[in-house]
């Protein structure tokens, strides 16, 4: 059972209305189960247009869905898993308000991972983009990360780029700057008490609430026990405040080459590999990995 993932370009609501509606009764007629995860706005008038399915159909506000990337993956992993073992047929809205040129990009890049996280599990997704409202980076970057593309007609989409390849891309681009005030402690021995204490002290005296400092602590010791049993010495973490931003980079001096898809794709226990890092990426709003002659980074980062 493959995925099949379209992108939807529309114009008005008429339009969002006649694709999606066309596409959950579908989804109905073959005996899956329809989801649909959309605005607010969209969703009120899915219910009507769909009132004669009441009930028959899950609806989600995306406002609420789409918070976190990697969270978003979990969230509907655990529909698929729930709903089995009935297929998906999912409307997914993703939200593009308020983001940053980099958090545009890894929002970007979870649309590809759907590629791959949902690979074998039957589901049809059908992502809607509003052509009005959208920058034309975000409408464009569909043509890369979906295989089909609804754009008055429906095509494959020559531009189609592999998630690991994609992947491969987004690394490529991130900033890898340290700033000269960062502050630093070595990492000397397995007890990674001290380590625990210096991120929530300066997580604390940067801002987080004490929710999001047991998550980067949380996340920063499991990134250093990694390096420990990985890594070669010298290692240390680094912490600095970023503009309201926490950052906390743990660094050895290994030559490990991250796989673009390590910590993406969920692990089926906590005994497989990649399992630390896939929990890193739930705690943490952005993992950045790197590595190369100077050794190997990992950068966790949680917005105030």
């Amino acid at each position: 059972m493959t995925l099949t993932h379209r992108a939807f370009l529309y114009t008005g609501r008429e339009e969002f209305l006649a694709g999606t509606t066309a596409f959950l009764r579908d989804g109905l007629e073959r005996g899956a189960a329809a989801v649909a995860v959309a605005r607010p706005e969209n969703v009120a008038a899915l219910r009507a247009a769909l009132a004669e399915h009441d009930g028959a159909v899950e609806f989600y506000d995306a406002t609420e869905f789409y918070r976190h990337p990697v969270r978003t993956l979990k969230s509907y992993l655990d529909l698929v898993e729930r709903l089995a073992p009935q297929r998906v047929h999912a409307v997914a809205e993703p939200v593009w308000d308020g983001h940053d040129a980099e958090r545009r990009a890894e929002w970007i890049r979870y649309e590809s991972l759907i590629n791959e996280v949902f690979a074998d599990t039957g589901a049809s997704a059908l992502c809607p983009y509003d052509r009005r409202t959208l920058p034309a980076e975000v409408l464009a970057s569909t043509r890369v990360t979906h295989p089909v593309v609804i754009d008055g007609a429906e095509r494959r989409s020559p531009d189609y780029v592999a998630p690991r390849a994609f992947g491969e891309r987004r690394e490529r681009a991130r900033r890898v700057e340290r700033p000269p005030g960062a502050e630093y402690l070595p990492i000397v021995s397995d007890d990674l008490r001290p380590l625990r204490s210096f991120v929530a002290a300066r997580a604390r005296a940067g801002g987080l609430p004490e929710t999001a400092v047991r998550n980067l602590v949380t996340a920063a010791n499991e990134v250093a026990a990694n390096a420990l049993a990985h890594g070669s010495p010298p290692m240390g973490a680094w912490v600095w405040n970023d503009d309201g931003e926490i950052n906390c980079e743990i660094g050895d001096n290994g030559h490990w080459r991250p796989d673009p898809l390590t910590g993406f794709v969920p692990p089926k226990s906590a005994l497989d590999t990649g399992f630390g890092l896939w929990t890193v990426r739930l705690l943490v709003d952005y993992v950045e990995m790197r590595g190369g002659w100077d050794g190997t980074f990992v950068r966790l980062r949680i917005c105030r």
